[in-house]
């Protein structure tokens, strides 16, 4: 029971946080204003708490660890690779053209740890 709330919860986040990323990242190459709304910069930063809570505890309930688990790591290491280009994209780039890369990189990194976690394997593309 716990696992299953839990898991849909995780999987809620996820949702949320790519739409989230996504709008935004819209934004940033259209210039929009909204980029700087006041909810714009709050609720991704609680969602993505929730997102990451949610995963170490999905981790802890089925005794599976990053640095321990193959998968695990490599989905830990690539969450520190899509933060990094995600901050990139929206805020630390200098220029448009390296917002909009790092920014789809992103997306990709986004896309691998899907696969990561679905197959539970860390690389997911050669099966």
């Amino acid at each position: 029971m716990a696992y299953s709330l839990i898991k849909s919860l995780h999987l809620a986040t996820i949702a949320l946080t790519l739409a989230l990323f996504v709008l935004r990242g819209a934004w940033m190459m259209a210039g929009s204003p909204r980029l700087q709304a006041r909810w714009v910069r709050i609720v991704p930063h609680v969602n993505d708490t929730l997102l990451l809570s949610s995963g170490i505890a999905l981790a802890v309930l089925i005794q599976q660890y990053p640095l321990v688990h193959g998968w695990l790591t490599a989905k830990f290491f690539a969450l520190i690779a899509y933060i990094l280009l995600g901050t990139i994209a929206l805020k630390r780039g200098k220029t448009k053209a390296q917002r909009v890369a790092a920014w789809i990189a992103a997306l990709l990194v986004f896309g691998y740890m899907v696969a990561v976690a679905m197959a539970h394997a860390p690389f997911p593309f050669g099966q």
